[in-house]
């Protein structure tokens, strides 16, 4: 198992691998068996990016039992999801931002990514986890007045990919088994989500291989599988925190 971080570090861009709050350096490309370099650094020392440069974050919903039951949605046939756009992303430590096109509620939603590590197209589920690479930590923001401000038009673009809206991080972890992962989400420090992957309805791997049957996937492409009860909205200066165990916290503050 291995936790890569993706960071910036006097003003060039570098990767490796986190042991509590020191990095171990590697050159090449983090999917290719990089190697390490010898350098160390301390967490405290460098800009945190996403840990991924990824093409597309592909975004489900109606995708937890529990969540589904609560606001009486029937139990989907397929993966029903959309993309955020790339411009979105925002790194472990970085400040979501208030839309200045929008006054409405903006709410966080924590949710595991799926890290894609090799190109993936039309794969079967049993070998789908030939290509996933690991997984992070991701927060959905959504301005969730927008979603249905227009009746004959479901906003699912606008809404969630505002610049800042789509925060990942702060690691990619490999070697886990997704099926024992458990999605914690604090607002200032109070608990507010605490769900398993096991109330999926399609499962990471499923995910991979039906939507690898729709559109290509990349390496660095993240699926994040969608959240459960406990979203709420986020207040300026709120700070939300996503919790995983074997990948760390995501934390972030909004203003």
């Amino acid at each position: 198992m291995a936790r890569w971080i993706r960071f910036d570090h006097q003003g060039q861009i570098k990767f490796g691998t986190l042991d509590g709050d020191t990095i171990h350096v590697h050159e090449g490309r983090v999917f290719e068996n990089p190697t390490a370099t010898g350098e160390q650094l301390d967490l405290a020392s460098v800009h945190p990016l996403t840990p991924t440069d990824a093409s597309k974050m592909i975004c489900l919903w109606n995708n937890l039992k529990t969540l589904g039951a609560k606001l009486g949605l029937a139990t989907p046939a397929e993966p029903l999801y959309f993309i955020k756009s790339s411009t979105a992303y925002l790194a472990d430590r970085g400040t979501i931002r208030k839309p200045r096109s929008y006054d409405g509620k903006v709410i966080f939603e924590g949710e595991i990514g799926v890290v894609i590590g090799t190109t993936c197209q039309g794969v079967t589920e049993h070998d789908a986890p030939n290509y996933v690479f690991g997984y992070t930590c991701v927060n959905d923001v959504t301005a969730v007045d927008l979603l249905n401000k227009d009746e004959s038009f479901t906003q699912w673009t606008r809404a969630k990919s505002f610049d800042t809206f789509g925060v990942f991080g702060p690691v990619v972890a490999t070697g886990l088994n997704p099926e024992t992962l458990v999605i914690k989400t604090h607002l200032n420090g109070t608990e507010r989500q605490n769900y398993p992957v096991t109330d999926m309805i399609f499962s990471p791997f499923r995910l991979v291989s039906i939507i690898s049957k729709d559109m290509t996937l990349l390496p660095g492409d993240v699926i994040a599988c969608g959240t459960n009860v406990g979203v709420g909205s986020m207040q300026p200066g709120s700070t939300v925190e996503v919790t995983i165990d074997g990948i760390g916290t995501l934390s972030n503050r909004y203003e």
